[in-house]
């Protein structure tokens, strides 16, 4: 049976042809490079990743009916801790892979009596309970002793890792996952994420480091992390937050505008987030000036409300449906005022909100972690995002951010944010682009960030394996060696003493290294990466190269670079600095004339690296 082509009948009878065209992409590319030559006695682990609610759920059945065919039948899907989130994933596996057969946390049963006589998808929610119970099922059911199991664990950075790594303990959940994958004859476990940095920076004893990598590439109508947060300049979908006691009356205002507009054109649904805080009774607070901008807009609904109006009416340009005129956009905006189905929603522990309660109609939602990974907003188009954490984490931020995604109208999006937090945003994206262009160059993917602003959470990462390298900072091996003295004096033979320094490509700077033999506390293989990391980003990125001979210092004194060369290392804070220094031998160094390397990365990142 071919299970793909069925699975994208599905997909193609409901329109979305151009998705399935993405699926069939993404799976005969996965076929090709790690289904195809499977042995079928290894265990695997990969990296599947997309962008943020760019479609990864389809990519992934896409590539659970390919395996099928490839001859794995047991296949198991992990989702976050949420019942809600568990079951809305059960339901949609249910109605898209019809040639499987489904079983949920109680079907242990079901499992069995199966023997694998067809396909057959475990979801489970990722709770200890529930994965102990299904650990002792995998690992006992004589059928499973001889077959592969296909593990798809989405959100695989979320809550599988070993929380309990720099204590030397192993955290329930990771514990069972492990089981379930290693214990077995055979697995591949594939890890699915739109922020891979926790699952990057894993060790390989971990377990949980992947393998290999797979990007897929999100369709044409995906607004991501380049249409809101670009190289250079601020888009007009963002606006920068002043100190306003009106500014919540703008966001209103916006969005009313937005929706009237929306939904006068065929849409059913038009969403406004707002992400300030953590603390409920900040929701409350911000609940609280949404209702009260909307009551102003009722009391001067034929007054001020008019003139507010045009101001941004002459901002919209919507892309998906011709503009209404504005005596029709201000009469559905009154309508909306007057309309019950106008919603100010608080997404909390505190109140019991359902997707149900935003899928249509104009909705205001409030809330803190809540608006995480998981929940989609169907066509968000109003962003009022102010929460800035004390000890920021990228992963965490991008999963919260929920502005990407497909049903948006660019022309109509728009992002209020203070100008600090929008600075972090882009510096995220700017890694995102580095992550993919070093898997698509076939680069084992290196992560970098501001000052004060982490990969990831700290619990998950293995202190004793993760190398942290600050950029404006000197370092120099203190006790190396070259592997050939000769042919590092040939590569910089035309390179005068004489000369401040030189401009040249990372490559120089990279082959020049590639002569050092360095000693234990200088991480060369961490530099090397780094700099295949930016020529990744940039084949033509320059680096500042200065070189001189006849050095006549003294090994282990603690300082390598003179006074006046390091005032010229630091002189470049924006470009990687190679000082090559060639030393008499007469003060140790095996008194050899060895060249030693003194490296500076730019100012104000701070470099991740698992070794």
């Amino acid at each position: 049976m071919n299970y793909l082509d069925n699975y994208l009948d599905k997909i193609k009878n409901e329109g979305n042809i151009e998705l399935a065209e993405s699926i069939r992409k993404t799976t005969e590319s996965f076929d090709e490079k790690y289904l195809a030559n499977y042995s079928f006695a290894s265990h695997e682990v990969g990296l599947l990743f997309g962008n943020v609610q760019s479609g990864k759920t389809g990519q992934m059945f896409g590539i659970m009916c390919q395996a099928a065919m490839n001859g794995f039948y047991a296949f198991l899907l992990l989702t976050t801790d949420n019942t809600v989130l568990q079951q809305q994933t059960l339901n949609r596996v249910k109605r898209d892979l019809t040639d499987f057969l489904v079983c949920d946390e109680t079907d242990s049963g079901l499992f069995i009596d199966n023997q694998l006589q067809k396909p057959v998808v475990v979801v489970l929610k990722k709770n200890y309970r529930v994965l102990r119970l299904w650990a002792n099922v995998f690992n006992t059911t004589q059928f499973m002793q001889g077959n592969a199991l296909f593990i798809v664990d989405d959100e695989a950075d979320a809550a599988s890792l070993n929380t309990l790594v720099n204590k030397d303990k192993q955290s329930s959940i990771n514990k069972y996952i492990s089981s379930i994958k290693d214990e077995g004859m055979c697995s591949i476990y594939l890890q699915v994420t739109g922020t891979p940095q926790s699952l990057l920076l894993q060790t390989a004893q971990s377990g949980f480091k992947p393998n290999f990598t797979h990007y897929f590439e999100p369709g044409k109508s995906y607004l991501g992390g380049d249409f809101f947060f670009p190289p250079s300049g601020k888009p007009d979908c963002v606006t920068y937050l002043t100190p306003s006691k009106t500014m919540t009356r703008q966001v209103v205002l916006r969005h009313l505008a937005v929706s009237a507009q929306l939904l006068g054109t065929g849409s059913v649904v038009s969403n406004c987030l707002l992400h300030p805080s953590v603390r409920q009774n900040v929701h409350e607070k911000f609940a609280k000036e949404v209702r009260e901008a909307l009551d102003w807009c009722r009391d001067n609904a034929d007054g001020e409300l008019v003139s507010e109006l045009q101001k941004i009416y002459a901002t919209l340009t919507p892309s998906k449906n011709e503009l209404l005129g504005f005596d029709d956009l201000y009469s559905a905006v009154k309508d909306l005022l007057a309309d019950k189905d106008l919603k100010v929603l608080i997404m909390n522990g505190k109140y019991d909100v359902t997707e149900d309660d935003y899928k249509t109609g104009c909705n205001f939602i409030i809330g803190g972690n809540t608006l995480g990974r998981g929940v989609t907003f169907p066509t968000l188009q109003t962003i009022y995002y102010t929460r800035l954490a004390k000890e920021p984490q990228a992963d965490t931020m991008w999963q919260h951010s929920r502005m990407f995604g497909y049903d948006r109208d660019p022309g109509m999006m728009m992002v209020y944010i203070p100008q600090e937090l929008y600075k972090l945003f882009s510096d995220i994206n700017a890694t995102n682009n580095s992550i993919i262009s070093q898997i698509k160059q076939g680069i084992e993917p290196k992560i970098y960030y501001p000052e004060g602003l982490s990969p990831t959470r700290g619990v998950v990462l293995d202190e004793r394996h993760v190398n942290v390298l600050s950029g404006g900072t000197n370092y120099y091996p203190s006790d190396p060696d070259n592997s050939t003295i000769e042919e590092i004096t040939k590569l910089l033979a035309g390179f005068s003493d004489e000369t401040t320094y030189y401009k040249v490509s990372l490559k120089l700077i990279e082959n020049l290294l590639d002569h050092i033999i360095p000693s234990s506390e200088f991480r060369l293989s961490t530099f090397e990466s780094i700099l295949r990391m930016m020529l990744a980003d940039n084949p033509g990125e320059q680096g500042i190269l200065v070189v001189r001979r006849n050095r006549d210092v003294a090994q282990w004194t603690g300082a390598l670079l003179s006074p006046n060369d390091w005032k010229i290392s630091n002189s470049f804070p924006g470009h990687v600095v190679l000082t090559m220094y060639q030393v008499t031998g007469t003060k140790g160094w095996h008194g050899k004339k060895l060249w030693i390397p003194n490296i500076k990365l730019p100012n104000g990142k701070v470099y991740y690296d698992e070794h």
